[in-house]
Parts: C-alpha cells; structure tokens; sequence
C-alpha cells in the first residue's frame, strides 16, 4: 500500500513539474507540445473513456497519463526536468484547467461526429 501511495505522490509531482515545463522557455517545443497534453488530460474532469465504464474507465487513468508523463520526461533535458520536479514539490496545487475540459469534450464530440458520418450510410442502406 506504500508503495501505491508514494507511486501516486510521483505522478501528481511530475504532473506539476510538466505543467512548469510547458510554460519555460527552456524547455524544447516537442517536449512541451507532450506535456501540455498530459497535463491537460490529467488535469480534465472529464476523461476521454468515463470511469463509470468496468475495468476499461479507470485504465485510462492507470495507462495514458503514467506513459504520457513517460514520454514527456525523456523529451525534458535531465537538468532541467530535476529543476522542475523540486519547483513542484514547493507548489501546493495547480489551479483548475477549464481549457483541457473544453479539448476532451472537443474530441468526444469529434468522435461522435465521426461516428455518424460512418453509420450514416449503413443505416439509410
């Protein structure tokens, strides 16, 4: 259960370090481009798979946001990530991200229209 605790302590500090990154000058294009979807995903209150779906809602969380976070460090200089990682430490919150909601539900919708517009065809058949 230790480790459980202190995994999830990891995340939400480097889920705060990324935000950091996304927003200095130092850190290269790319790595922010990454980071500023892994914070926003993290950060939704809404999920592109709900939790109230079995198994597969709570996978998302447990799967997408550790990768992302993955991905985005290795795209962060080492220096520069440690930087940012004590600077999270020292912060107590971020504030609510309204924007990130706002993309999830762009995409929920994005594939909704998409959806219709395959099935369309096959209904009026």
């Amino acid at each position: 259960m230790h480790f459980l605790a202190s995994w999830a302590r990891a995340i939400k500090r480097d889920v705060t370090a990324l935000y950091l990154a996304g927003r200095d000058p130092r850190t290269p294009w790319i790595a922010k481009a990454v980071a500023a979807l892994v914070v926003a995903y993290a950060l939704s209150p809404i999920d592109l798979i709900p939790d109230f779906i079995p198994v597969i809602g709570y996978l998302d969380d447990l799967l997408i946001v550790p990768l992302g976070i993955l991905l985005a460090v290795r795209l962060i200089p080492e220096l520069l990530m440690a930087e940012f990682r004590d600077a999270a430490e020292a912060l107590e919150r971020l504030p609510p991200n309204r924007t990130a909601a706002a993309v999830i539900v762009a995409l929920w919708l994005v594939a909704l229209a998409a959806c219709v517009t395959l099935l369309l065809p096959w209904f009026q058949g």
